[in-house]
């Protein structure tokens, strides 16, 4: 089991006693994160959490996925999710994806997650491209992706499916860099 630690995060994977955080993390956050995900609502129940967490056990265990719980550090406060998602080995690449509860929004949580994921992902996983996909209009996470150093690529026409409906979707990634900091191209 992955568990990674830094800036104050721990990421770790979801056990069954976080069921009643995470589902009253996902209500609190209906209307900021439940906008771009519509799984994130304001019935979001404790089995919902419970069948999601099965779901990432599952794709943890054939490595498919790699979900995690974002928690404080010193408090063990749940404060959102990410994870490495989509995974391609034949193009060894990965979708990185992130959420954070409403009330610890805008104080670098998802940025910090994003540095502590992509390490682990090119670090420990080995791919040599972390992509992150942003619906158009979620200022916030588009933030985030730029903020963590993320390249923006171009924009995807109907990249993602939200709520049934086909949205264009902004492109970014990251890719590994040698210890003098210059990319791998």
């Amino acid at each position: 089991m992955h568990i990674l630690t830094a800036s104050g995060l721990c990421l770790r994977p979801f056990e069954a006693h976080d069921a009643t955080a995470f589902a009253a993390a996902a209500r609190e956050s209906a209307e900021t994160v439940g906008r771009w995900m519509p799984w994130c609502h304001a019935n979001y129940s404790e089995q919902d959490a419970r069948d999601w967490f099965d779901v990432c056990q599952r794709h943890r265990a054939d490595e498919t996925a790699y979900e995690f719980g974002i928690f404080d550090e010193a408090g063990g406060e749940l404060l959102g999710g990410a994870g490495l998602n989509m995974i391609n080995r034949p193009h060894n690449l990965c979708n990185l994806g992130y959420w954070v509860r409403q009330t610890r929004q805008r104080q670098g949580v998802a940025r910090r997650c994003v540095a502590v994921l992509s390490a682990f992902g090119f670090e420990t996983l080995a791919f040599t491209r972390i992509e992150i996909v942003v619906a158009q209009g979620n200022q916030a996470s588009e933030g985030v992706a730029r903020a963590a150093g993320a390249q923006f690529e171009c924009v995807a026409r109907n990249r993602l499916m939200i709520r049934g409906e086909p949205v264009a979707a902004s492109v970014f990634s990251l890719i590994p860099t040698t210890s003098a900091g210059v990319d791998h191209a």
